[in-house]
């Protein structure tokens, strides 16, 4: 082991230290890091402890890395306290914030146009990804029941993906034994867009992932153009294969920004929706939401039954014990917005990221992936031939050092050659903030841009989804 790391590894080891104005009487004057102290001490102490270690963190309203949200009004952070303590799986004793959570994804089905929004159905969740593993499941479970009445195997279940699809997805197919098939993204086909499809999907074939909203770019998938080559195989082949929908974000944009855009359960092959409520639903991680069109699209043996105050209520997760606060948060923020109310904000975050699309072009060394027009996300790369001197990782590094998090990191496989760099704007980030990371860019542009050579260091890959 290098001497530095153990030297690292030795302080790690020694006591967190207390200065004198935690020195009172009776109290210790440090606290050990990975064993639990043998005493007590006064809760403005530990507080204090926790409180210092945690200002180590960055500003969460500047990392534009996160899609997760940062912010919520004063009346939200009450009501979040208030409900701290319920356990949304404990239906029996919280029967009213089980009746909000059906009331909510009852809102989301309709509005992303399920034909009977009564007879869909849903769940909240801990985040998008137990969603994308819930809608995983059910392709795969239909998929099952559909072979074995055929007198057909179920051994080798496949998926087919973009090969720029969020981390969560490889989780599923390592995790529940489905092959994934990567659809690589090239200059031509910067997304999964339907061409050929034909060549990846076969009678193993379990749904094919649409996102509403990628990951490394913020581009929308066509949704209807997939749609279109599975029904053009299906009238070929008879191959009939669902769409899942991941929207963590889109679907919480395009709702309300762009309405006309035929993407959710309006497309028939569209099986299931899934959303993450902290993101571009406004709330405080972490909460996700998914939607069947119907029942039908939910295999019944996934579903656990709970009877309380003589109902039957449906429940499905990987999780048990989670926070239902959240939930009450989502509840709040679609009483406390409305339609328009969220058409109003997810605009003025879309304003946003159009200002700093411009902004980031008239700097001059920049090539842009995306301006905000689908989810409020601008990204670029760096302009070839521009310099050999710094690199995007280089700009990275000097915005944090200036507070701001710009993550930079290389595109999918096909594309590795790649580094792009992102903002997300997100409620929260405001034109005033936002011109001031503009003045930030281009200060540190201009002081790259004056270097007489490279800039010395190992470069480094930060990339948070």
């Amino acid at each position: 082991m290098r001497a530095d790391h153990q030297g690292y590894e030795s302080a790690e080891e020694e006591a967190v230290a207390l200065n004198p104005v935690f020195t009172r009487p009776g109290e210790a004057t440090g606290f050990p890091r990975f064993t639990l102290p043998a005493g007590e001490s006064l809760p403005e102490t530990a507080y204090q402890v926790v409180h210092d270690e945690a200002m180590l963190d960055g500003n969460a309203r500047l990392n534009l890395a996160t899609f997760v949200g940062t912010w919520m009004d004063d009346h939200a952070s009450r009501l979040f306290l208030e409900a701290a303590d319920k356990n949304m799986v404990d239906k029996d004793e919280y029967p009213q914030t089980a009746a909000i959570e059906t009331r909510c994804w009852r809102m989301l089905a309709k509005l992303w146009h399920a034909p009977e929004p009564a007879r869909s159905i849903g769940t909240s969740t801990i985040g998008s990804s137990e969603a994308c593993m819930l809608a995983g499941l059910a392709l795969k479970r239909r998929w099952q029941h559909s072979r074995r009445a055929a007198g057909k195997p179920t051994d080798r279940p496949n998926l087919v993906l973009s090969s720029a699809v969020q981390v969560c997805w490889e989780k599923f197919c390592n995790y529940w034994e489905v092959e994934p098939r990567f659809v690589p993204i090239s200059l031509e086909h910067k997304t999964l867009d339907g061409s050929a499809l034909d060549q990846y999907v076969d009678e193993n074939t379990i749904g094919v992932v649409a996102i509403m909203g990628v990951t490394y770019t913020g581009m929308y998938e066509p949704v209807q153009e997939i749609a279109a080559a599975l029904d053009a195989i299906h009238a070929k082949t008879g191959l009939d294969i669902p769409i899942h929908v991941d929207g963590a974000s889109g679907a919480m944009i395009a709702p309300f920004l762009q309405p006309e855009l035929p993407w959710d359960f309006r497309v028939e092959r569209v099986a299931s929706i899934n959303t993450s409520g902290h993101k571009y639903g406004l709330v405080y991680p972490g909460l996700g939401w998914i939607v069947w069109r119907s029942q039908k699209e939910l295999p019944e043996d996934l579903i656990f039954r709970v009877s309380y105050l003589g109902g039957d209520m449906p429940t499905l997760a990987l999780n048990f014990s989670r926070p239902g606060a959240q939930v009450l948060l989502q509840y709040y923020q679609f009483l406390r917005l409305g339609f328009e109310g969220f058409r109003t904000v997810q605009g003025g975050s879309r304003d946003v990221a159009r200002y700093l699309a411009a902004a980031i072009t008239a700097l001059g060394p920049f090539d842009l992936w995306t301006d905000g027009s689908d989810i409020p996300v601008v990204a670029w790369q760096l302009r070839e031939g521009h310099t050999a001197n710094w690199t995007l990782y280089d700009l990275s590094d000097r915005l944090r050092m200036r507070g701001w998090l710009v993550p930079a990191y290389p595109m999918p496989e096909a594309l590795s050659a790649i580094t792009v760099q992102r903002i997300v704007v997100r409620n929260g980030l405001s034109r005033d903030l936002a011109a001031g990371l503009v003045e930030t860019l281009k200060t540190e542009v201009a002081f790259l841009d004056g270097l007489t050579g490279p800039m010395p260091g190992e470069k480094r890959v930060a990339f948070h989804h």
